[in-house]
């Protein structure tokens, strides 16, 4: 694998695809195990624009099965990764999109236009998504407008905009520019498009100390709302540190509110 050859096309294009990336037998048991996930956890389809209204979405894939501590660390995706962002990089989110028959077109979107820098900027964001089953156009491939992590702004949420399909064999990667517009593809098949999002972030993105394991969660429940917030049980722009679109404060304390920035949508 040319690591410097998919850096290179990262930085002119805003995206790569790494051609049988994942052994077969990896790409076979996460799909057994995401099926199994899947039907445990009785997943149902979001009610909102973004996750799709016939996707499936599992978040926090490391708490789940020991299969999935195999994708952060994946020798042909990672080398790219620590390229593009650096070595400290850190895991943003793991989870599953399960892209099913009669879905419509995700809208066009940066993953890092919710953190307020002026672009174009370096990466603070670098994604893939693992094909677990061959991404075509007709099936809901990931839809890419080429060289827009160079823009100066965002792409305007639901707007109309032309863009390739991003088509790959089953077993292969994208790797992704956090600036470049994207979406998911609609699927006209009668299949499920079936992909692993492995997000991953800078590693300067976080506190200096880590306020979550540092401070007891009864010291924390006693803290007034704001200095909740302070120390990490928020949600940043209703998106960034949530956990299964719940915030922290909700899901440790039991109490607290958050709204996901795709609800409604």
């Amino acid at each position: 694998m040319d690591v410097e050859l998919h850096v290179k096309e990262i930085a002119d294009r805003g995206y790569t695809i790494v051609e049988d990336a994942i052994e077969p037998d990896l790409v076979d048991e996460l799909n057994a195990t995401l099926s199994r996930l899947e039907r445990f956890l009785d997943v149902q389809p979001s009610p909102n624009s973004f996750e799709g209204h016939h996707t499936l979405r599992i978040y926090n894939l490391l708490a789940f099965d020991d299969v999935w501590q195999r994708v952060p660390v994946h020798p042909h995706v990672l080398p790219i990764v620590e390229r593009v962002l650096d070595p400290g990089c850190l895991i943003s989110s793991l989870s599953s999109i399960d892209i099913l028959p009669h879905e419509s077109a995700q809208p066009i979107h940066a993953d890092d236009q919710l953190i307020p820098l002026p672009k174009p900027h370096p990466p603070t964001v670098c994604n893939s998504m693992w094909a677990l089953t061959d991404f075509t156009e007709a099936n809901g491939a990931t839809r890419l407008i080429p060289r827009t992590h160079l823009a100066d702004c965002s792409p305007d949420y639901g707007a109309p905009y032309d863009s390739i399909a991003a088509e790959m064999r089953k077993g292969s990667v994208l790797v992704w520019h956090g600036s470049l517009w994207h979406g998911g593809g609609a699927n006209t098949t009668d299949a499920p498009r079936v992909g692993i999002a492995m997000n991953y972030c800078a590693g300067y993105v976080r506190q200096q100390e880590n306020q979550q394991l540092g401070l007891p969660r009864e010291k924390v429940r006693s803290f007034e709302p704001r200095l909740r917030e302070l120390v990490g049980y928020g949600v940043y722009n209703m998106l960034i540190g949530h956990i299964n679109k719940q915030s922290p404060e909700q899901l440790l304390l039991g109490d607290g509110e958050s709204k996901i920035v795709w609800d409604g949508i």
